[in-house]
């Protein structure tokens, strides 16, 4: 029983937060502009695509122009997860290390499974007239991490994405990384982080974002007064940065 109580709280405590604020319309007028674009936003570790789904209605609230926009909540495989005992839940990769700190160990077959199922998501919204150019992925803690591999070190000779956001994530597969010149001016990322996050420890973001600085990527960051959650602040900034990413295209 005791067993089945941790699996219950680990899981519960990866899954993401349903955002509980009344979002406040900062632009609800006009033509949309993020028409024929989309966002691509992956779930956490132990959660399904129910839990950041809300977003299709918050960011258009926040921001009146991405009404407009596709919305796409991809689920994750459900895999056995090694810090967990074994135990299978909603899961893009394996994890290896708790809590996850920089010197977490990477499952690279998982994560380039997880890469790949995102690049199917792309090819489906490509047969819907919408190019990789005028698609943004994101997504929050594992998914995360999926977006920043598939957006920077898996797009090599492939049309960059108009953008990559990031919440309480991390950089995997670091001796991989090697970011394309025409990614490095079309793919920005936004980056937000908890200070208090024991789960995806905040050395995470400091360490990730220099790493892609140095590489010449277009990073903007932020962190907040928060756990691994999320913060009324951090979707507002988001739902900017979207914005700005789909309709400058």
């Amino acid at each position: 029983m005791q067993q089945r109580l941790a699996r219950f709280c680990f899981a519960a405590a990866f899954a993401s937060p349903k955002l509980r604020y009344a979002a406040r319309a900062m632009a609800t007028s006009g033509q949309a502009t993020c028409s024929g674009k989309a966002l691509i936003f992956l779930h956490g570790l132990g959660d399904t695509p129910a839990g950041w789904s809300s977003l299709e209605r918050q960011l258009p609230s926040l921001i009146g122009n991405l009404e407009g926009a596709k919305y796409v909540f991809p689920a994750a495989p459900t895999i056995p997860i090694s810090i967990n005992g074994g135990a299978e839940m909603p899961g893009w990769f394996d994890v290896l290390d708790w809590p996850i700190g920089i010197t977490a160990r990477d499952d690279r077959k998982g994560l380039l499974a997880a890469v790949n199922q995102i690049e199917k998501e792309v090819e489906t919204l490509g047969e819907k007239g919408i190019a990789p150019s005028d698609i943004v992925v994101g997504g929050f803690s594992q998914g995360g991490a999926v977006a920043l591999l598939a957006a920077y070190h898996q797009r090599q000779n492939k049309v960059p994405f108009a953008g990559c956001v990031v919440l309480s994530g991390w950089l995997t597969l670091e001796e991989d990384l090697s970011v394309a010149e025409l990614v490095k001016q079309q793919t920005p990322l936004f980056w937000a982080h908890g200070q208090y996050d024991d789960k995806v420890l905040f050395e995470q973001q400091s360490h990730g974002v220099q790493k892609l600085l140095d590489l010449g990527v277009d990073v903007q960051h932020s962190s907040y007064p928060m756990g691994h959650s999320s913060h009324p602040q951090e979707t507002a900034a988001m739902a900017a940065f979207i914005e700005k990413c789909l309709s400058s295209n």
